[in-house]
């Protein structure tokens, strides 16, 4: 079993400042208590295997809305622009349409044609013209619902009457996110079916890790994966596994969704995923917490021979999953170690020396 370089040369340099009697690593009942140190023993845990591979954001297209005219229309109005968070339902631009005004008018004229049918009542008017007045009015309000108008929109169309019959109209945004896109400008005429917005949800995206066939069979829908970006690491699952190998690459896409908090992750960074996959195997782990650096050396504090008594070993760290980090050397099974309170035994032994210095 290793000792730290650091904690030995002291040993042999200043014996008198490890005496028993001033030792920092050296603690009785009541400071091992306040310093929340907790003992476990060093055993075997089954770690689920993980893959590691690069991946790209993109947007979470079961989140993602594109805005565009259902009718040949003139931008008349912008009430949106690039990077702004809308709510649903806000008018993002004004347009105008020939086809728009000539249906706003049908509209107009069939409801004020039901409204006097209707008052008479089927007894006073016979049922095809009954039958008449309100199909020419279902069907002019149709058609405006298939332009892109909303119900609360054709009901104020109606309340204003004729004056409001001039072929304008507002998209609204179908869904609360920020706009990415917004590619057009003032009195441009726009085809049906050209993407004015684009509206993405930011709560989550998606990020796309490409692996090799043979591993990518191992992955499965559902698998933890984490995400590390800008220093931090996020956690997110395999929601699909593509069926196709790609031809130019012969790697198969993976896809993974991540809960974007605080807008971490953009559309097109390059980030690093450890995916889950089904294999399993026993290691020699530690939890994450209990290894320590000194002297750039993973560390982790065993039980010493005397009472209340710990020593500083060195060992060879792999891979955390799930908060636990697997012990490749320096550490063998069945050794009591300080599980919880590694921290303050670093600090201790570190105080003591500066007071040395």
């Amino acid at each position: 079993m290793m000792r730290t370089v650091l904690f030995a040369a002291l040993l042999c340099a200043t014996p008198a400042l490890f005496a028993e009697e001033s030792n920092p690593l050296v603690l009785d009942a009541k400071a091992i208590k306040a310093e929340g140190i907790t003992l476990a023993t060093a055993s075997l845990r089954t770690l689920t295997d993980q893959v590691r591979a690069p991946g790209e954001v993109r947007a979470d297209a079961y989140a993602t809305a594109l805005v565009s005219p259902r009718v040949p229309s003139q931008v008349v109005a912008r009430k949106a622009k690039l990077g702004d968070v809308v709510k649903a339902g806000q008018p993002l631009v004004v347009l105008s349409s020939v086809e728009v005004a000539e249906t706003q008018g049908e509209l107009i004229v069939a409801s004020q044609d039901w409204a006097r049918v209707s008052s008479l009542g089927p007894q006073a008017v016979s049922a095809r013209r009954y039958n008449e007045a309100l199909v020419q009015r279902d069907q002019a309000r149709a058609k405006l619902k298939a332009y892109g108008l909303s119900e609360g929109q054709i009901g104020q169309l109606i309340r204003r009457g004729s004056a409001a019959a001039d072929g304008s109209f507002e998209l609204l945004a179908p869904q609360a996110g920020r706009v990415t896109t917004d590619e057009f400008m003032l009195g441009e005429r726009i085809e049906p079916g050209r993407t004015l917005f684009t509206l993405v949800a930011e709560s989550s995206v998606w990020v796309e890790a490409r692996l090799a066939p043979s591993i990518a069979e191992q992955v499965r829908a559902g698998a933890a994966v984490t995400v590390s970006a800008h220093g931090k690491t996020l956690k997110g699952s395999v929601i699909q596994r593509s069926h196709q190998t790609d031809e130019k690459t012969r790697t198969v896409n993976v896809r993974i969704q991540v809960p974007n908090e605080g807008d971490l992750l953009h559309q097109g960074e390059l980030v690093e995923c450890r995916i889950d996959v089904a294999s399993q195997s026993r290691q020699l782990a530690v939890p994450a917490d209990a290894i320590v650096l000194l002297q750039n050396q993973p560390t982790v504090f065993v039980r010493g021979e005397q009472p209340g008594q710990f020593e500083p070993v060195s060992v060879e760290a792999g891979e955390t999953r799930d908060g636990w980090t697997e012990i490749k050397r320096g550490l063998g099974e069945g050794t009591p170690y300080v599980s919880r309170g590694a921290f303050a035994l670093k600090a201790r032994l570190l105080r003591s020396q500066l007071g040395e210095e």
